[in-house]
């Protein structure tokens, strides 16, 4: 079933908005008759001319540049009415040959960011008594995976943070949940595993789906329709076997 979500007059910002999952939303969002407003270091082309859908290069784990980029989204529209934090990296490593650097840079975009981007945009959903926030975790921050510890980590620090972020803003009915889309075929998975046989594995195990998978469980996330706050929405057919 398709999502009915009506999304006239809202602005929606997408965090790692340029492909993948983020690119389907900001584009399905649009088409509903809201702002998509993306973030992200790339720019999109396939997003160019798209009625609703502007885009704005924005680091997410730099706290300044978010604030700033949140301001002019409010100056441009006047409200912010739902965010989608997307923004990922994923870069392999052992541990014991990880460079510290890469581990900071997984935390600082998949953890970090995801905490600058809501502070940034909380201040105005409280005072409009009214948003939605969508964070992505992972079946890998519960079955690891070789050589995807930053990774892995950083997804699974987010289900307690948004816990307990739903809980602060319940009060001023701003909802928190999170999404766990599964295997999708997108630029990042597809850099993550990049040999035929890593592919072929999850093909055969959880299934590679794409994009539009998960667009309309995150439209019904942002929509009245979905009341519950401090919820994990999965569409991975199993924890476990995400284990490579």
């Amino acid at each position: 079933m398709k999502s009915t979500f009506d999304a006239q007059g809202e602005v929606l910002v997408v965090t790692g908005g340029a492909n993948g999952i983020g690119a389907a939303t900001a584009r399905a969002f649009a088409e509903r008759g809201g702002t998509a407003v993306v973030f992200d270091v790339a720019h999109a082309e396939e997003l160019d001319g798209i009625a609703g859908v502007e885009q704005h290069r924005v680091d997410v784990s730099d706290r300044e540049a978010v604030v700033f980029a949140v301001d002019e989204v409010l100056r441009r529209h006047g409200r912010i009415d739902a965010l989608v934090a997307g923004a990922a990296v994923q870069p392999r490593s052992d541990v014991v040959g990880m460079d510290p650097d890469v581990w900071r840079r997984v935390l600082a975009v998949n953890l970090d960011g995801v905490v600058w981007c809501a502070q940034a945009v909380l201040p105005g959903m409280i005072a409009q008594r009214s948003g939605s926030i969508v964070v992505f975790s992972s079946g890998l921050a519960h079955a690891g995976r070789a050589q995807a510890s930053a990774y892995a980590a950083s997804k699974g620090a987010l289900i307690p943070f948004a816990k307990s972020l739903a809980a602060e803003v319940a009060d001023y009915r701003v909802r928190v949940n999170v999404v766990f889309p599964g295997v999708i075929d997108t630029p990042q998975f597809r850099a993550a595993n990049p040999t035929g046989g890593e592919r072929e594995h999850w093909a055969a195990t959880t299934g590679i789906g794409s994009p539009q998978d998960v667009v309309d469980c995150l439209l019904f996330l942002l929509s009245d329709a979905a009341t519950m706050t401090g919820s994990v929405l999965t569409r991975e057919r199993s924890f476990a076997q995400e284990v490579a």
